[in-house]
């Protein structure tokens, strides 16, 4: 019987720069994916790859002092280097600059264009160099780029349009009779109500202003636009061929079951891509999941303030499985997810070092001191086995079927329900208790006998995300890979096995003050490369760090006006009880004293704040901070290292008199 094909995408990545770990996430979720599906008895193909075309490398090259085909070999090397380093198991690495894919676009920009989908024309508006997208005034977002808030520059320049307008009323059809071809759901909700809604207008599908693209065969002063590029890949990789030759591949695969996108690109995905297959009469995938994105602690990474994190940086102190548990675990279905160095230290060391590797490693330590290592069956059983068994058995179907539902980080607390119940076994039968009496040595036996068991089965249920440490559990307990219909059956560890004469540790526990000194020395490094490759040469005069402002968006005079700021006297200041932050200051202002409170105890006693005289914004509306109410705001100024300092005046002033 031939397997059900399944074929997944991820979105390809663009080769202007080193990837961080926010953007490797989707090639470990698309590989767990991948995984999972494989060992569910799928004939999966995996493919990923690099976008290589479009003004931004060109100009990246130029600056470099270098060809643009050299620039995106390097980068794209780069890229595949990381998937690589992940355990990323794709069956193609796709690049925009290989010669068929080059061939195949060429040929399907004819097509269309002979089909009267695309026209030539000329294109007047404010142009966005990174996002390479045009925009009409009324687009702009306080006069930014609606989807990346960058500057935009007027551009004016022949090119090629696709009628979208055509499509528009076919494809809202298909997005009501497919309920599940955009998930989650929200995403679909946007692209009806913001762009489908309204009207689609035509889509600019070539440039003029740059060459390096894939040229229009006949219109070659013309390079096509860098989204008709890309998006192919996801047919042109598996053996399109727009004049009806396909691959026995091609036919076997396509529709794809899942394109595994970022939030930020469902648009171009959900409405251009499906509408260039109407124009080429192929379907549609089946699926098109926008997940969400894993920021840095809720701070913009930057390379200037050296705190981007990268996925080779992750696996140098952590490991690749804790990289990739960690990225898969800690992003939710919908909402963006948050990555520190001390959340992945804690995650680390609670999930990984305590629930997982101290199981294993007092499991094959207590069957070596009781039983020389022989793991025996002996039917000894008691109440407390059913449970284990039932939450055992129960986890492959759990974890199946938040798969099917695209709900990663729960499956994975499926598996990890697993290896928890099995710490409370422990606990519950107390080996340790059970050994020192010789009659119960039977039932000592047969507690061995079902951690070991339950053990087996959560390392093969683990192995679509940890394939390393799933790999290295079976081992350590000679237990072999099982069939995935096999895992909801307890039982079928052989009695009599000999599990390994010294187990070793997985998960070490990891020292978060080392981590950061680590961290510190990376860091460093990035600010370093980031000052080479911008020309910054230090002041040698100064010592003072330059601070990468994040301007806000603008206000009126108005806006301003509203705020009302004054010099304030601190004429009492205590610690809040039962708060490691807050102080709590009496402050004089004029003829009146305001309650305050401050995050500001790491940096100030209560003692040295009285007398001080502050900046106060006074008419603030109040609010309860642990429990104490708060009828101000004292501000401050605070550094890249998080030090406080309070904003003072410079010359003595009388407690009220206004700042303006």
């Amino acid at each position: 019987m031939d397997k059900q094909k399944y074929y997944i995408t991820t979105a390809i990545a663009y080769t202007s720069g080193k990837p961080h770990i926010g953007n490797s996430y989707e090639i470990v979720m698309a590989d767990a994916i991948a995984r999972f599906k494989r060992r569910d008895g799928y004939d999966v193909f995996f493919q990923t790859g690099t976008d290589e075309h479009g003004q931004k490398i060109e100009e990246k090259a130029a600056a470099a002092g270098i060809t643009p085909k050299e620039f995106v070999d390097g980068v794209a090397g780069t890229i595949q280097g990381i998937c690589d380093r992940l355990n990323v198991s794709y069956d193609k690495f796709i690049r925009t600059t290989d010669a068929d894919h080059e061939k195949q676009v060429q040929k399907i920009f004819k097509k269309m264009y002979d089909k009267g989908d695309i026209y030539k024309g000329a294109y007047e508006g404010m142009y966005c160099t990174p996002c390479e997208s045009f925009w009409t005034e009324s687009q702009l977002v306080n006069g930014k780029c609606p989807d990346c808030g960058r500057d935009v520059q007027p551009a004016k320049e022949e090119a090629y349009f696709f009628k979208m307008s055509k499509y528009a009323d076919r494809l809202l059809q298909y997005y009501e009779d497919h309920p599940e071809f955009i998930q989650p759901v929200s995403r679909k909700n946007e692209m009806v109500n913001n762009f489908l809604k309204p009207g689609l207008q035509d889509l600019c599908v070539s440039r003029t202003s740059f060459t390096w693209g894939i040229p229009v065969e006949f219109d070659p002063k013309h390079v096509v636009y860098v989204w008709l590029d890309a998006l192919t890949n996801y047919i042109t990789g598996i053996g399109y061929d727009a004049e009806g030759n396909y691959t026995e591949q091609y036919k076997k695969l396509w529709p794809a079951d899942l394109h595994l996108i970022g939030k930020d690109i469902v648009r171009f995905h959900t409405i251009y891509w499906p509408i260039f297959l109407m124009s080429l009469e192929e379907e549609l995938p089946k699926k098109i999941f926008g997940h969400p994105w894993l920021l840095q602690g809720g701070e913009k990474m930057s390379k200037s303030r050296g705190n981007v994190i990268y996925a080779d940086d992750l696996i140098s102190l952590y490991g690749v499985d804790a990289v990739r548990y960690y990225v898969l675990h800690e992003m939710p279905y919908e909402n963006d997810g948050t990555i520190t160095w001390e959340l992945f230290t804690e995650r680390f060391n609670s999930d990984l070092a305590n629930i997982l590797g101290n199981l294993v490693n007092r499991t094959i330590s207590m069957t070596n001191k009781y039983f020389g290592g022989i793991v025996k069956k002996t039917g000894a059983e008691e109440a407390v086995d059913a449970d284990l068994k039932a939450v055992v058995t129960a986890a492959k179907a759990k974890a199946q079927e938040k798969m099917d539902a695209m709900r990663v980080a729960d499956a994975i607390d499926e598996v990890f329900a697993i290896f928890k119940r099995c710490n409370k076994y422990i606990d519950e039968t107390e080996p340790w208790v059970l050994a020192k009496d010789e009659a119960k040595a039977d039932r000592l036996s047969e507690v061995m006998y079902n951690l070991v068991e339950s053990i087996v089965i959560g390392a093969n249920l683990l192995a679509p995300f940890m394939p390393e440490t799933s790999k290295s559990i079976l081992e350590q307990l000679n237990a072999k890979e099982r069939d995935f219909a096999e895992l909801n059956q307890f039982g079928l560890y052989e009695s009599g096995n000999k599990v390994t004469d010294a187990p070793r540790i997985l998960f070490a526990r990891q020292d978060l003050k080392v981590i950061l000194e680590k961290v510190e020395e990376i860091q460093a490094a990035q600010r370093a490369e980031y000052e080479k490759e911008n020309g910054i040469v230090a002041e040698e005069t100064s010592n003072e760090p330059e601070i990468e402002l994040e301007v806000r968006e603008e206000i009126t005079y108005d806006d301003f006006a509203k705020l009302q700021f004054a010099v304030g006297q601190i004429i009492k200041c205590e610690e809040v009880p039962k708060s490691k932050k807050l102080l709590c200051s009496q402050v004089k202002i004029g003829n009146q004293v305001k309650q305050i409170v401050s995050g500001i105890k790491q940096h100030y006693s209560a003692e040295e704040m009285v007398g001080k005289k502050v900046m106060v914004l006074v008419n603030l509306k109040p609010a309860t901070l642990a429990g104490v109410l708060s009828e101000g705001m004292l501000l401050c100024a605070e550094d890249q290292d998080g030090n406080l300092a309070l904003m003072t005046p410079e010359k003595e002033m009388p407690a009220g008199a206004e700042i303006c």
